[in-house]
């Protein structure tokens, strides 16, 4: 008698559980901790501002299975001790439905072609250029998994005069992830991290430019000098052992009409540049910066006092500078609609782009929620002030620039542990930004210490759908990114620990 073929059993590999689950995970092991950790309150001034060596105890509130199930709940619809994120995240939903309707038009697509093309025989000057526009990308609206579209359009140029696979990858991946690390306004990092701190967005814009530039200007240069070296030779190149097979694979014949931009899109690039303009305008606290800026505050009196045209374009407009979450989510419906117009495209068409864009950005939406569910348990369990209140101890001799710079650190590993940058801000910054307060860093600094680190860590990790989609396109070994990345990633992070600490003791 034969016996049966027994199949060896398939080892089964860890897998990293989804950011959901970590954050869920985050809320019963607090609760849990309201069972032991002492329960203590701050006193607060008019504006909900702790006040410094305030701190008292208070009787426990420990949390139950009741209490973690309802955390992520109210921590979308806010209670009294904890504001809700639906402000947020009905803005991540509808920023969501406007880049759905913008890449429905394939401007962008098209507008990145039409770049190319118009600087053929000239391409060395694309790696300045595209590094640039990808890097306004990310710093402005988060750009990442848009930028694998690119690759297959990117490749063949790059690798046509000369470079490689890497350098074409480069362009659009470091350029789109050093934005992110330097964002000035991406809503799924500064926008929601600032949220919690019941700060704008606009706050410490202008050192995060700074930063921008400064963090783009190392990567530019980076890529610039390895392109130089393949060019010259071309052994140097880290994928040279696949030079054929990537030659014969990417290197063929395209379509000279492909990427053909039409006057709509045209006009849909200006609308799309124009909205974030906008939200920067809107979001800076300009009589903040200087009292006798009031222009937008006069002018938006101005058009409500002239007769029907006030009423027409609404009595309670809100002046630029004085914007927040919910005057920026209007903006981008109203251009999602005007799109819609300018490109003539129809009401079917238009919600199903819109609807769809929603959808792709639910997942962030909802993980906000539940990452705000890990501050709803610390509130409600009163052991929120007494966690601040160990740090107010421990930061009694610590410096504000050794302060930032550990928080930079501290969140690099965090970062790893919680892949959503909205999910990270959300369930992190109700506690560092209060403490740094302790060491004298301003709310706003802390934001860039969070964003810078969790972009350093996605310009390599491997749990990043970007990283390993980039890597599947362009046929390269993770491996292989590793060691192009080494010596950047260490140029980025010493020159964002400069800059944090330089930033802490202005």
């Amino acid at each position: 008698m034969q016996e049966p073929d027994v199949q060896p059993k398939a080892k089964k590999r860890f897998k990293m559980p989804s950011a959901y689950t970590i954050l869920f995970f985050i809320i019963i092991v607090l609760a849990i901790l309201t069972w032991i950790i002492p329960a203590g309150q701050y006193s607060t001034d008019k504006a909900g501002n702790i006040i410094a060596h305030t701190y008292r105890s208070v009787k426990a509130n420990p949390q139950g299975i009741w209490d973690v199930f309802m955390a992520p709940i109210i921590g979308m619809i806010g209670n009294d001790k904890t504001s809700g994120a639906i402000e947020v995240s009905l803005f991540i939903l509808v920023i969501g439905g406007f880049l759905g309707v913008v890449n429905r038009t394939r401007a962008l697509d098209d507008g990145i072609a039409a770049i190319v093309r118009r600087f053929k025989g000239k391409e060395k000057r694309l790696i300045l250029i595209l590094m640039l526009l990808f890097a306004a990308g990310g710093s402005t609206y988060g750009m990442a998994e848009e930028t694998i579209a690119f690759y297959p359009l990117l490749i063949p140029v790059m690798m046509g005069i000369g470079f490689d696979s890497i350098v074409a990858v480069s362009i659009a991946l470091i350029g789109s992830q050093v934005g992110c690390l330097a964002s000035t306004v991406n809503p799924f990092a500064t926008g929601v991290a600032s949220a919690t701190l019941n700060i704008t967005p606009g706050d410490g814009i202008v050192s995060r430019v700074v930063l921008l530039l400064i963090t783009i200007g190392i990567s530019i240069w980076y890529v610039y000098h390895y392109a130089a070296k393949i060019e010259k030779d071309p052994t140097k190149s880290l994928v040279y052992g696949q030079r054929d097979e990537d030659r014969k694979r990417f290197l063929v014949a395209t379509d000279a009409d492909q990427g053909q931009m039409t006057k709509r899109q045209q006009a849909v690039l200006w609308l799309f540049a124009a909205t974030f303009v906008i939200m920067i305008v809107g979001l800076i606290p300009w009589d903040q910066i200087n009292a006798k800026w009031t222009f937008f505050t006069s002018m938006t009196k101005w058009l409500q006092g002239i007769p029907f045209l006030g009423n027409l374009l609404g009595g309670d407009m809100t002046p630029l500078g004085t914007w927040y979450f919910s005057e920026i989510t209007m903006l981008f419906l109203f251009m999602s609609v005007l799109i819609m117009f300018v490109f003539k495209m129809a009401e079917s068409d238009f919600m199903d782009a819109f609807m769809s864009g929603m959808s792709d950005f639910l997942g962030v939406a909802i993980v906000v929620a539940v990452a705000r569910g890990i501050q709803v348990i610390m509130n409600d369990g009163n052991i929120s002030a007494t966690v601040l209140h160990w740090g107010e101890t421990g930061l009694s001799s610590m410096s504000s620039a050794l302060f930032i710079i550990l928080t930079y650190i501290f969140y690099i590993p965090m970062s790893f542990l919680i892949p959503s940058t909205s999910g990270l801000a959300a369930a992190t910054m109700g506690i560092i930004g209060p403490i740094g307060k302790f060491a004298g860093v301003a709310p706003s600094l802390v934001v860039t210490a969070y964003q810078a680190a969790s972009g350093w860590v996605n310009l390599i990790t491997p749990t990043s759908g970007v990283i390993m989609g980039a890597m599947a396109v362009a046929h390269i070994n993770i491996s292989i990114w590793w060691k192009f990345m080494f010596k950047l990633m260490i140029y980025l992070f010493i020159a964002t620990c400069v800059f944090l600490g330089v930033m802490a003791v202005i």
